[in-house]
């Protein structure tokens, strides 16, 4: 059966123009995305006529500045916009927050020359990023990635390697490419921005995944990618800072999109119970049940409160990193016991294809392992609270 359009939420919001857009995104969600969600990730359709939609919408761009055509909101606004959309398909809100993490080396490390030529097309052309820091022997232990770039004597780069687990290999537009130009470990990586086009640049067969499956995800390969200096972003030798903070933010809109994924499952459950008739009432009225719904419900204020609160100190220019791995840590976790109790409330329903609860809870299981998996947002929280191991 078709997935349920995204009910309205009551946020809090900062502006009459916030408000604005939370309504035309969820109008998009519900008219656009919702209706055809269950059919194309059964079928493993990636919906790129969505995501130019977006774009057009000013949707790609929503945290970047005005200059370059983004639309200058504040992340308490944006991971607004990311629940929404998860609400209505994982694919797509997961898919506006990769592109996010894809632009922000070059919106916050790139010169104004490299903004000027390629953040407009970004932002709000049509284009589709892809973030390409993992390997497959570098995931958690990203300062160990291989892949590497060779300056020539012209000045232009050479990348050779391979790139793992790429939301968006194969489709994207670009790949904002992290390769090691010096020493091993984390001060020996560069970023560079690098075509979707390039030659020698491939994409490998999409993994088969048992969730998101309209989403791509691919290794990605580079025999001999020539590059440009002109797309080096940021410093040699800094391109692991870049990536962390990239990630920071990242991990937020997640967090975000977990809480779209649950709201959607807690959507679900409730209309369930209120149809669903047993021993001569709706299910709804038992109490064991009232009590699932409850704490499924109370799990989900509760994620988009913390990472609210997070996104707030970002806004501040506040340090923010622990409350981030804190917001990715509960709200994927929040995600995964919420849509669990949602297949338990549809009962045999909840276990078929039939319903999307069990999708939603395939879909949750992946974010508590992407950008960071959950043990490595403990040790992140627990070094901010007692300092490195080891010490």
């Amino acid at each position: 059966m078709p997935d349920r359009a995204p009910q309205p939420v009551d946020r809090q919001l900062p502006t009459e123009e916030a408000r604005d857009l939370l309504s035309l995104v969820h109008d998009i969600a519900r008219r656009e995305i919702a209706p055809s969600a269950a059919e194309e990730e059964d079928a493993g359709r990636f919906p790129r006529e969505v995501f130019r939609l977006l774009s057009e919408s000013g949707l790609l761009g929503l945290p970047y500045d005005a200059e370059f055509g983004g639309g200058e909101q504040p992340y308490e606004v944006y991971l607004q916009v990311l629940e929404e959309l998860a609400a209505a398909r994982l694919t797509v809100g997961l898919g506006v927050s990769v592109h996010t993490l894809a632009t922000h080396a070059l919106a916050v490390y790139g010169t104004k020359e490299q903004q000027a030529e390629h953040l407009p097309a970004m932002l709000g052309g049509g284009l589709l990023g892809a973030y390409g820091l993992s390997e497959p022997a570098a995931g958690s232990d990203a300062a160990s990635l291989r892949t590497k770039a060779v300056r020539e004597s012209g000045g232009d780069w050479v990348l050779d390697g391979t790139k793992a687990w790429i939301t968006h290999g194969g489709v994207a537009d670009f790949y904002t490419v992290m390769a090691r130009t010096g020493e091993d470990g984390p001060r020996g990586i560069t970023a560079f921005l690098v075509p979707g086009d390039a030659e020698g640049l491939s994409a490998a067969v999409p993994e088969k995944k048992m969730g998101l499956k309209g989403s791509p995800t691919a290794q990605v390969h580079l025999d001999g990618v020539r590059v440009p200096d002109s797309r080096r972003l940021g410093d040699e030798g800094q391109g692991f800072a870049v990536a962390l903070s990239a990630l920071h933010s990242g991990r937020l809109g997640i967090a975000a999109c977990a809480i779209g994924v649950a709201r959607a499952a807690l959507d679900e459950a409730v209309a369930y119970a209120g149809e669903r008739r047993q021993f001569g009432r709706p299910i709804a009225d038992f109490q064991g049940l009232r009590f699932m719904l409850a704490d499924m419900a109370t799990q989900v204020e509760a994620g988009r409160a913390l990472y609210l609160s997070a996104a707030r100190l970002r806004d501040a220019g506040l340090p923010f990193a622990k409350q981030a791995a804190m917001a990715k840590l509960h709200c994927t976790d929040a995600a995964m016991r919420v849509t669990t109790d949602a297949v338990q409330i549809l009962g045999g329903y909840g276990y078929t294809a039939d319903f999307p609860a069990e999708r939603y809870m395939r879909e949750a299981k992946v974010l508590q392992i992407v950008e960071g998996t959950n043990q490595i947002q403990r040790m992140v929280i627990a070094r901010h609270l007692v300092g490195p191991e080891g010490r």
